[in-house]
């Protein structure tokens, strides 16, 4: 069921909130010792949440997994690490936290992630794999692959996920379900565990675009508590939902159809863009030159403040401690090089690189340069267009282990996604079928929908008139 049938559900007495949460938790011994989507999940408190759900709340009575990074009061957080795994219990809720529990939902399940959020596969945790529902020998995407997964594989309603680069809306695309990452600011920061601070963003993972909207209308809004909060208005993101496309602009840009893109995905996304012009949509050829430096871009900018976020994870502050160091520097060191796993070292030692003496200006400064630039991009684009239509990914959910060496490859996955972390603007990933690939049948495509900054209406109407074609 969709959060929006499961709404109409209690209210016409059919079920109830527990009875849900225990359906979810058979569902979970059942099927994700096989998916490996869940780290945690605590019963006895969501039985007691369910028994006091208020259904008259927008989200009353309705579970949301959440991604391991959000901070939930009483519940670990251990971000896919070893760092965290036993040494912290989260002390507070999260702003999305408190929001959720305000709309009367119910967070239930803690979800597995690449380690600290770095990663495209949900290889790169250090506590367990997590497989793509639609054939186990493949990735479900990354970094909220627990978060995607859980939802295709019917063991989460609904739930939370964090973008820095694509996080969402790639591991939406692979597992054939909706991700939405909002404008950045939208949604408040305040109890995320923070991997780049100026990318990272909150956002929901669904079965429908409808509880897409449901869940970022119980989230958006300004916080005091988070600097980079937007103080704007939020609007009924539901309201002109099923409006449609109809004299509609929408740009699809050269540089996200060239080569690399497997046939599968151009077909079914060109697939997807005529079922739209079909609606009464306008196809606007248009071009973001800067694309091609979006990656290189990020990968200068995101470590970097990666090296600044993690260095708070100490063994002093933060996480599992040395056992028997000589001296405070070994703490440090015992400490981080038991703890972080190989990808997260990797980013922490090129941000600190970037960032260091004589380098600084040299990378940092210029990729912030070229990121206004790609900013540039979207802005003029927008100015002829309403939306703009891509791929999520070059190619459908890679085979686990197949590039065990060759990091760059997981980072190419995310080109056509990281320019809007970049920008800013808001992004979504729709199902739009299935193709065969590296044997295996049929295995999910995502449309990506991008809109211009706070264009989450647009955005959402689009993606609705795009669902299910």
């Amino acid at each position: 069921m969709t959060l929006t049938t499961l709404r109409q559900s209690y209210q016409n007495g059919e079920t109830t909130p527990a009875k849900v949460i225990e359906s979810l938790a058979a569902g979970i011994a059942e099927r994700d010792g096989s998916t490996g989507a869940y780290l945690s999940h605590d019963l006895e408190r969501a039985l007691k949440a369910a028994e006091e759900a208020d259904l008259s709340k927008p989200l009353g009575g309705l579970p949301i997994a959440i991604k391991d990074n959000i901070n939930t009061l009483g519940q670990p957080c251990t971000c896919g690490s070893k760092f965290l795994e036993t040494a912290y219990t989260a002390p507070y809720d999260a702003t999305v936290i408190r929001k959720l529990k305000e709309a009367g939902a119910i967070p239930f399940g803690r979800m597995n992630m690449d380690e600290f959020a770095m990663g495209s596969a949900t290889e790169n945790s250090a506590l367990q794999l997590t497989r793509n529902p639609h054939d186990p020998d493949r990735i479900a995407g990354g970094s909220s692959g627990g978060s995607a997964a859980a939802v295709a594989d019917g063991t989460a309603i609904a739930a939370l996920g964090s973008d820095t680069g694509g996080s969402i809306r790639q591991p939406a695309s692979h597992c054939g379900v909706v991700g939405l990452k909002p404008t950045y600011g939208r949604v408040s920061r305040y109890g995320l565990v923070a991997f780049a601070s100026s990318l990272d963003q909150i956002g929901p993972l669904t079965r429908s675009v409808d509880d897409a909207a449901l869940i970022l209308q119980a989230t958006a809004g300004h916080d005091p508590r988070d600097t980079t909060s937007l103080n704007v208005p939020v609007p009924d993101f539901s309201a002109g939902i099923n409006d449609g496309v109809e004299g509609m602009k929408l740009g699809i840009p050269a540089e996200y159809f060239g080569e690399g893109i497997h046939p599968g995905v151009r077909d079914n996304v060109e697939k997807a863009i005529k079922s739209l012009e079909a609606k009464g949509a306008t196809i606007i050829p248009i071009s973001l030159p800067y694309t091609s430096y979006a990656v290189a871009t990020y990968y200068v900018i995101a470590p970097a403040e990666a090296s600044s976020n993690l260095s708070r994870f100490d063994g002093i502050r933060y996480g599992n401690r040395a056992a028997n160091p000589a001296d405070i520097i070994d703490v440090y060191h015992q400490s981080r090089e038991n703890g972080f796993g190989p990808e997260v070292k990797r980013r922490i030692i090129l941000g600190t690189y970037v960032l260091s003496s004589g380098y600084y200006d040299a990378f940092y400064t210029r990729a912030q340069k070229v990121r206004q630039l790609i900013t540039r991009d979207f802005k003029r684009a927008f100015e002829t267009v309403d939306a703009i239509i891509s791929p999520v990914t070059p190619t459908p959910a890679r085979k686990i282990g197949s590039c065990p060496d060759d990091p760059l490859q997981d980072y190419l996955s995310d080109v056509f996604t990281i320019a809007a972390n970049l920008s800013g603007i808001p992004a979504i990933s729709v199902p739009c079928g299935t193709t065969s690939f590296d044997g295996a049948a049929a295995l999910p495509v995502g449309i990506q929908i991008l809109a211009p900054h706070l264009g989450e209406q647009t955005l959402l109407r689009v993606a609705k008139a795009a669902e299910h074609i």
